[in-house]
């Protein structure tokens, strides 16, 4: 079967990386999995839990030192990975169940060609790593870079890229360069893989939403320069009228 570098980042993630450590080790394909840490110099208890995994990870890699935020990060874990595909996981964030990279391979090995681009499905769970809900966006059947248009339907951690294809992250965007990130992949795609599987679960609070105004500025920016400015305007409208129209209707329910 093919390979997969599976990359993590942390940053003073004492509390949330140990779930996404043990979702990695109890994974059936272990063997396949190349497990990255990239760490921005933390000064909590991160590395001594990242000293821990050595003798556990056959195939496993860390480096810690300062950087330029989450996608500088990411970058450097881009450098770092040798595998066939690309899979982001953040502190916190899990693999929905133990043989989750091991059907993930097996549907990837079955196609006539390594697909370029594989997704699936996400749940989303709060800091204890109890479930909240399915994610509201669900993946389309058939995805393309122009899906995106319509929001970021498949999430970041559901998103696994051929390693080969996967650009670096642009860093003039410091909270949604992973969906600028996602179409790109998808525009240099292929052969793309829908696994009809739900992948993994993630936490409910990131980077993105804890700085959600900034982030949904940036995903206007992104969506304009891909699909143009006056319809990605008149989708955002509807967006927001399609919200403020559920809020309305939910209170009233």
């Amino acid at each position: 079967m093919p390979t997969i570098s599976i990359i993590t980042v942390t940053y003073n993630a004492e509390k949330t990386l140990r779930r996404t450590v043990e979702s990695v080790l109890q994974q059936a394909a272990l063997k396949n999995i190349e497990y990255i840490i990239v760490d921005g110099a933390s000064a909590d208890s991160t590395l001594k839990q990242v000293e821990d995994l050595k003798s556990k990870i056959p195939n496993f890699k860390c480096v810690s030192e300062r950087d330029k935020g989450l996608y500088d990060a990411m970058n450097k874990g881009l450098k770092l990975a040798t595998g066939d595909y690309i899979l982001f996981l953040n502190a916190g964030d899990v693999l929905y169940e133990s043989a989750t990279v091991e059907k993930i391979l097996v549907q990837a090995s079955a196609e006539k060609e390594l697909p370029d681009v594989i997704y699936g499905e996400t749940d989303i769970v709060d800091d204890k790593g109890q479930f909240i809900s399915h994610r509201r966006l669900k993946a389309p059947e058939k995805l393309t870079w122009k899906s995106f248009k319509m929001g970021m339907l498949v999430s970041h951690q559901a998103f696994i890229a051929k390693r080969e294809i996967a650009p670096s992250y642009d860093l003039q965007y410091r909270y949604s360069a992973d969906v600028d990130w996602c179409i790109r992949c998808l525009k240099s795609a292929k052969n793309i893989l829908n696994t009809h599987l739900t992948l993994c679960s993630y936490l409910s609070e990131g980077v993105t939403t804890a700085n959600r105004k900034a982030s949904l500025k940036e995903r206007f920016s992104i969506m304009s320069n891909y699909y143009g400015y006056m319809p990605t305007l008149l989708r955002h409208m509807w967006f927001a009228v399609r919200f403020y129209t559920s809020k309305i209707l939910g209170k009233q329910l």
